[in-house]
């Protein structure tokens, strides 16, 4: 038993870890989304370019 016990914890955490990283990458997304609205609002073109790279980056 303690060792279903233990896979069952360790399943837990990982479910608990994917979870989070799932948030944090959403919430990322979206001020990375929000900053490009404003980049190209203002004209702000190396921005644009900078953070559009950087969403690349994260959507990999």
């Amino acid at each position: 038993m303690d060792k279903m016990k233990v896979a069952y914890e360790a399943m837990l955490g990982l479910a608990a870890e994917m979870v989070l990283d799932e948030a944090v990458h959403k919430f990322r997304s979206d001020q990375i989304y929000k900053a490009i609205d404003q980049a190209l609002a203002i004209g702000d073109e190396d921005t644009f370019y900078r953070l559009a790279a950087q969403l690349n980056d994260l959507k990999k």
